[in-house]
């Protein structure tokens, strides 16, 4: 029998914390998602000022992310590089950056899905969060 490290909801608001405190130190209204390995939300807030479709991307971001075992980013470069065939891939509806996997141990235990400004800058609050966990 494996054992391997889960993501509890402890966790949850720790890297939702730190990807708030990430979120609020830049005025960036964003909505954040996480999400266990399986894609299942753990939680989502939209902060004041984020835009309502934002809370919907963002949890698609990280289930994308979870799922895939990489950044959402991968599959938005491998689509504008020309493998639009990926868009039909089965449960992968965030192809776009700015979810981040959570790895503890070498084993993925879920993802941050930011939503609400520039896709790089989601990806930052979405790692600001994941390092809250990592260190502590």
């Amino acid at each position: 029998m494996n054992s391997r490290p889960m993501l509890g909801v402890d966790d949850a608001r720790s890297i939702a914390a730190a990807a708030e405190a990430e979120a609020l130190r830049n005025h960036w209204a964003v909505s954040i998602a996480i999400v266990d390995d399986g894609g299942h939300l753990l939680w989502l807030q939209r902060l004041d000022g984020a835009a309502p479709i934002s809370a919907q991307i963002c949890e698609a971001k990280a289930r994308t992310a979870a799922l895939g075992r990489r950044e959402s980013r991968v599959y938005e470069e491998m689509i504008n590089g020309g493998r639009t065939a990926f868009l039909s891939a089965p449960a992968l509806e965030g192809m776009l950056e700015g979810g981040v996997p959570i790895i503890v141990d070498g084993h993925c235990v879920g993802a941050v899905g930011v939503s609400g400004v520039k896709s790089s800058d989601d990806a930052q609050i979405a790692r600001a969060g994941i390092a809250a966990l990592t260190t502590g």
